[in-house]
């Protein structure tokens, strides 16, 4: 976990609006008024150790050194929906037309005035919507005041209470979008299975029927897709529309993506081929049924469906057929005909 600075934005301030948060974050209250309590483990962690620290932290405190640790071991249930996001925003992306980039559980980080480390949460993911255009991460850390906000950050709120005390924090140091997921497979007690979407105004969040990042996607639409164990039909159809409707207003498609557009190629090539197939059907149907007239006004028989399907008739040119048909013996010879004849 190494807590270097991040590269700075070439207006810091600029930055810290860049996605909707107040122009000078503030720390938040107090450890002691955060109501970290049950669910968590604290331990010391002193500055000068945060680079070599390995574990996954919830928070960090620079003003008492104190470190925070969810108790719970990871389970599957909680690491689904924050893996699951990873993988609708590609989705999405694939059908916008450019790249969302997923950070997982980066430190996001609010230094002190003199660049010393003031305070450190991790989300369980964070999503930026135009990675390419963002001044994102440094080497170590997102940066308040130093880095763009993520889009989206994405809190897993399994076996703590994410709404008692990081997202007061979410909130003063002016983070633009907050997704609160209570999975399905949440233990009894908790509260009731959902996500909550917060969009900051005016520095204060609100709850929001839907997301702010990613318009019109409703809250019960994010937990069901966050939750399914397999991508219904109905959220596959949602994704679509937000990839759509964003390539719209950026002027960006399916086409600009590169496997899309690879697999669209191939598509429209099969489907021309299919079509040229079904045309040839038709011609073959058109000009077999031609033969069987003509052999039949001879006093000739042949098979029904007759010469469908027979060697060298599909490739037979219409003179080579009206050559044949008029100067056979019966339907075998006609085939004869049309069949090269091999050079000793």
């Amino acid at each position: 976990m190494r807590k270097e600075p991040a590269i700075a934005h070439s207006d810091p301030q600029e930055a810290s609006v860049a996605n909707g948060g107040p122009v000078r974050p503030r720390p938040g209250p107090p450890l002691a008024e955060l109501g970290f309590d049950r669910g968590y483990r604290r331990f010391r962690l002193p500055a000068d150790e945060l680079e070599d620290y390995d574990g996954r932290i919830e928070f960090w405190d620079g003003a008492t050194e104190t470190a925070l640790e969810i108790r719970e071991p990871v389970s599957p249930y909680h690491e689904r929906p924050s893996q699951r996001l990873a993988v609708l925003a590609e989705r999405i992306a694939q059908v916008r037309g450019s790249p969302v980039q997923c950070f997982g559980t980066m430190d996001l980080a609010l230094n002190r005035p003199d660049g010393r480390p003031g305070r450190i949460m991790q989300a369980d993911q964070s999503l930026y919507l135009h990675p390419h255009r963002a001044n994102v991460v440094g080497p170590a850390a997102m940066v308040v005041g130093e880095n763009h906000y993520p889009d989206v950050v994405l809190e897993v709120d399994r076996s703590t209470d994410v709404r008692r005390h990081k997202l007061k924090l979410y909130e003063a140091w002016g983070f633009p979008e907050l997704w609160v997921d209570v999975p399905d497979e949440a233990p009894q007690r908790r509260k009731p299975r959902g996500t909550t979407i917060y969009v900051l105004d005016d520095g204060a969040f609100r709850e929001s029927a839907d997301s702010r990042a990613f318009p019109g996607w409703r809250a019960e639409d994010i937990h069901r897709a966050l939750n399914e164990e397999t991508l219904s039909l109905r959220t596959v159809a949602i994704l679509e529309r937000l990839g759509a409707a964003l390539g719209e207003r950026e002027g960006t498609g399916p086409d600009d993506d590169p496997l899309l557009r690879s697999l669209r190629q191939q598509a429209r090539e099969e489907a021309r081929e299919e079509a040229r197939q079904e045309a040839l059907a038709v011609e073959l149907e058109r000009r077999a049924a031609l033969v069987r007239r003509q052999l039949a006004a001879r006093g000739l028989d042949a098979p029904e469906d007759f010469p469908l399907g027979q060697p060298g008739f599909a490739e037979a040119t219409l003179e080579a057929l009206v050559e044949a048909v008029l100067s056979c013996k019966d339907a075998a010879d006609f085939l004869a005909r049309l069949v090269p004849k091999r050079t000793p």
